[in-house]
């Protein structure tokens, strides 16, 4: 009971100064860890789910279910330390999503995303010609609003963005890459493989040759092609270096094969340093 109480002040004190309250646990989702130990865990985002609550998604987010999980150690963190979690994928993309649970072990992996030594592979069915079969990225992305909503564009006056590309396997106008990033600006693999002529298969937002496309936000099905596959980091306790993977799903998978035929999973590399 004392416990209640004291959560039920923090809560009001929360209210009265104006401070955002945590995400609401919400056990009915279904989570899937693919790493945790009483430090941090690694949870698989399933595309189409939110990474933490926003508008229209306020319990149907995986910071929701997390929260299921271990609203205890994540409330703790408090809004400063984002409840925990340290990086986001768009909702339409799958993949690993690092999640702290105390504040020594965000602070650690925050230094080293803030010092790039976070290994990050994805995987991405795209759709065109790229420029070579191999290949980096160095355009650098602009954050700008279309549409109310907030969206990269490549510009001079840009923040710095690197995206690594390796075709796995190519047939036609398609291809899987795998693909790995140096730095973490909004929408980067999407916003520079557009830039490239071969934009992710299912990307409604960002094209080759034309500006971005927000509207089609307005849809809320899933049609993006686009998975993080691997994550690796330097464990914030042990100094150990963590790896970590999530399956490819189902979907995308089978659409890679019916577009470039099977085979490409297994030349897929583990998360590295470029």
């Amino acid at each position: 009971m004392c416990g209640m109480a004291g959560r039920a002040r923090v809560r009001a004190l929360r209210e009265d100064s104006g401070m955002p309250p945590p995400p609401v646990a919400n056990p009915a989702l279904d989570l899937q860890l693919l790493m945790q130990d009483e430090h941090v865990m690694v949870a698989a985002k399933l595309a189409g789910m939110p990474t933490q609550p926003g508008m229209g998604h306020q319990r149907d987010t995986l910071m929701n279910a997390l929260f299921a999980h271990d609203g205890r150690s994540l409330e703790r963190l408090g809004h400063d330390r984002d409840w925990g979690l340290l990086h986001r994928l768009d909702r339409e993309t799958s993949g690993c999503v690092i999640v702290a649970r105390t504040a020594a072990a965000y602070d650690g992996i925050r230094r080293q995303f803030e010092r790039r030594t976070i290994d990050k592979s994805y995987l991405a069915v795209v759709q065109g010609r790229l420029p070579h079969k191999d290949g980096t990225c160095r355009q650098p992305l602009a954050e700008t609003l279309r549409g109310g909503t907030k969206v990269s564009v490549i510009a001079t006056a840009g923040e710095p963005a690197i995206t690594h590309w390796t075709t796995l396997a190519a047939k036609g106008e398609h291809a899987v890459l795998s693909i790995s990033i140096e730095t973490g600006r909004l929408h980067q693999i999407r916003a520079h493989l557009a830039w490239l002529g071969a934009p992710v298969l299912g990307d409604r937002v960002y094209r080759s040759l034309l500006p971005p496309n927000t509207s089609a936000l307005r849809d809320k099905a899933v049609t993006l092609f686009l998975h993080a596959h691997s994550i690796a980091f330097d464990h914030p306790v042990t100094g150990e270096r963590a790896r970590v993977t999530m399956p490819v799903p189902e979907r995308f998978r089978e659409r890679a094969d019916e577009l470039v035929g099977s085979g490409w999973l297994e030349r897929t590399p583990p998360a590295s340093r470029p």
